[in-house]
Order: structure tokens, then sequence, then C-alpha cells
């Protein structure tokens, strides 16, 4: 599929959007590659290679696993913890219970929680600007993938990351942070020796693959495909396709307008599970100091004009 049209003025805009490539970056060839770039994207190709084995592996107590899992790690702990949670304090939960959450996150394989909630965090300090860890003026491919692979892109616009010491500071992050890689692989053990080959391709392949490109998703497609409901200076967009398999994420532009919000589906048609899942644990009283905007705020938001993109 061709991604992008070449505009008069030379850059090329991003096909189906408004979005146009203003910046240039190598993706793969042309540039150094790191030893960290040729592990993460050995890592990331191998539970590709692992998915393809799904057609062959195919059981239905696998593939309820690999469901099972993918809510675990895609919702739990990507999208309430280390999004909700550590990266914006939108809820507090009690200590106990936001370590298992962040542990779970540690499974869906997108590296610890002191560096995704560090880049993360940039994103919305730098949010599609020049020093954006993953915008799409880079491209499509840069933004969903391509950024994961580039360190010294990192490196050079982050060289000393700082606006994490709240997670620093804990000694269970510390932890994770030194034994990352001993927990994704310890994981992998105890899935093989549960099951054997079928589990691992799916609840390990097929799972992560899954919550890989879903949470990818929220950083390529919901900067260049949707609506934009919000003035927020930025390419955000909501996107209710991506929003129903990212558990409420794709309601991106909600989220850059209001990101200390515990709810990103602000409208009552705009589904957010992990929205409805922060109110079963406030109604039994573990999610505390949950963030709303208050109408005052929408206001102001709705009517806020300028960009510093133009």
């Amino acid at each position: 599929m061709v991604l992008n049209a070449t505009n008069e003025s030379g850059h090329e805009r991003i096909i189906f959007s408004d979005v146009m490539i203003t910046r240039k970056r190598n993706l793969f060839w042309g540039r150094k590659w790191r030893t960290l770039d040729v592990r993460m994207a050995s890592g990331i190709f191998s539970l590709h290679v692992l998915a393809l084995f799904a057609p062959s592996t195919f059981s239905w107590d696998a593939f309820w696993y690999a469901v099972l899992f993918y809510f675990l790690t895609g919702m739990l702990g990507v999208t309430m913890c280390y999004h909700r949670v550590l990266a914006h304090h939108s809820l507090k939960l009690p200590k106990w219970l936001e370590y298992t959450c962040a542990y779970l996150g540690v499974q869906a394989i997108q590296r610890d929680p002191i560096y995704w909630v560090s880049i993360h965090r940039y994103h919305h300090q730098y949010v599609d600007l020049e020093k954006d860890p993953h915008t799409p003026t880079y491209g499509f491919w840069f933004s969903h993938i391509g950024w994961l692979f580039d360190s010294g892109y990192i490196m050079e616009k982050y060289n000393k990351r700082k606006n994490v010491e709240d997670l620093k500071s804990q000694a269970f992050y510390r932890f994770i942070k030194r034994t990352y890689m001993w927990h994704i692989f310890g994981f992998g053990i105890f899935i093989y020796a549960w099951g054997g080959f079928p589990y691992l391709v799916w609840i390990l392949g097929v799972r992560t693959t899954l919550v890989y490109h879903t949470t990818f998703l929220v950083n390529s497609a919901c900067h260049i495909w949707g609506n934009r409901a919000w003035n927020t200076n930025d390419f955000s967009r909501n996107n209710w396709w991506v929003a129903m398999v990212t558990f409420g994420e794709g309601w991106h532009n909600n989220h850059h307008a209001f990101e200390y919000s515990a709810c990103h589906g602000l409208e009552w048609w705009q589904i957010d599970l992990t929205w409805y899942l922060i109110c079963f644990l406030k109604s039994v009283r573990l999610a505390t100091s949950v963030k709303l905007p208050t109408q005052a705020q929408k206001l102001k938001k709705s009517i806020a004009c300028g960009s510093k993109l133009k």
C-alpha cells in the first residue's frame, strides 16, 4: 500500500490525511545500527515469526489464554497502568495493585516502566514537533515502528532523561529496569513448560504481536487519521476503530486535550473499556484521585485558537 503522495511544495502527504512528511530519517539503510537497535529489531521480528505458526498450532485453550493475556497485558498493564497511572497520574492505585499491573505491562514487552513512561512524557512535551519521539512528520512507518529500532534518534533528542524521577525513586521500578529481560525470558519458559509450543505461539507470539501493533497505532494512525474535537496544537485524532482494539486509547485527541484525564472516551458513545474498569475499581475503593476535565476546562479547550505547528 502506498502511504504517501507528493504535493506542490515537494513534501510528501500521508494518504487520506492532511499530515505532511516534512522531515527525513532513514528507517533501515544509510544509518548506523547500534547493538541495541539490532537486539530490538531481532526480538520484535522473532515474535512476529513465532506468530506465523498460529494456524498449525491452533487450539481453543491456547486461543482463549492468548485473549486473556491480551487483556491483562494490554489493558491492565499498558493502557491503565503504564499510561494512565504512571505516565499521567490520572488516578492512584494501592501500591500492591499498581505494581501488579505494572508487571503485567512488563509482559507486553514494550520496555520497562521507567523507559516507557519517559518516552511517553517526552511525546506529550514535544508532540508532533522536531523532538517528538515518534511523530508522523517523519512518515507513517517511523511513527508506527521505525523509531523503536533507532536508538540514535532517541539519544539525539534525549541524551539524559530526567522526567521520571517519581519512578526512579521507587525500588520496584529500578529493579524491573535492571532485570527486565530476565522477566521476559522467565515468562516464556513458564509458558512453554505450561502448554508447550502451541501456548508459546499463541500467548507469546500472537498475543504480543497484536498488543504491539494496536499500541503502535495510537502513535501512528491516531496522529494521522480521524476526527478532531479539540484544539490541541498537534495532529492528534479521535479514531474509533483504534479505540475498539486499544481499550479506549483511540480517543486520542480527547487525551491530548486533557492528558490528565482518566477517561479518554469523553462522550457517552465513545467506548472506553479502560475507563469502565477504572470506574469499577473506584466503586470498590481501589482507585482514588481519579481525574476528569471540568466543564470550564472543556470550554476553554474547545475555543482555544492558534497552533504551534503552523
